[in-house]
């Protein structure tokens, strides 16, 4: 048996092998969009709480702003973080410091208790907040007519 080889060097016949990165890059960019979109809500607290409802509710601008959040456990969390009760005097003063604000929105579980509420309304006020909001969600089956 023979074998026939022709090795014709002519440079016709050399192959090019790239990877298109373009679909690659497609789908890390969308992947990138998705993780944005999620990380941002995931920022919005960080507790796991149902606001209670009321008629009138306003809208702030909640940049400037700490966000205290209560949930029905009992556990305290800040800007959507949790926070020991032990350190939480001293949290409360650093976040207002670095949010540069003097205001604290206060997020309850409707289950929590009141006397929680106002030992962190307490603690936020010796550490230097001086206005204060309850968080509520509208409830349009309570609005005045």
């Amino acid at each position: 048996m023979a074998m026939n080889v022709n090795n014709n060097n002519d440079g016709d016949d050399n192959i090019m092998a790239e990877v298109n990165l373009t679909p690659l890059i497609d789908i890390m960019l969308v992947l990138l969009i998705i993780f944005m979109v999620t990380s941002t809500a995931a920022l919005e607290s960080g507790l796991d709480i149902e606001l209670p409802k009321t008629a009138i509710t306003n809208e702030k601008k909640q940049d400037e702003i700490l966000i205290i959040t209560l949930n029905k456990e009992g556990k305290v969390a800040l800007q959507g973080k949790y926070v020991e009760e032990a350190k939480l005097a001293e949290e409360m003063v650093a976040k207002l410091a670095e949010l540069k604000t003097e205001s604290v929105i206060l997020e309850g579980d409707t289950q929590a208790f009141l006397g929680k509420a106002v030992e962190i309304m307490d603690i936020a006020k010796s550490a230097g907040a001086k206005n204060f909001s309850i968080a509520a969600e509208e409830d349009a089956s309570k609005r005045l007519k």
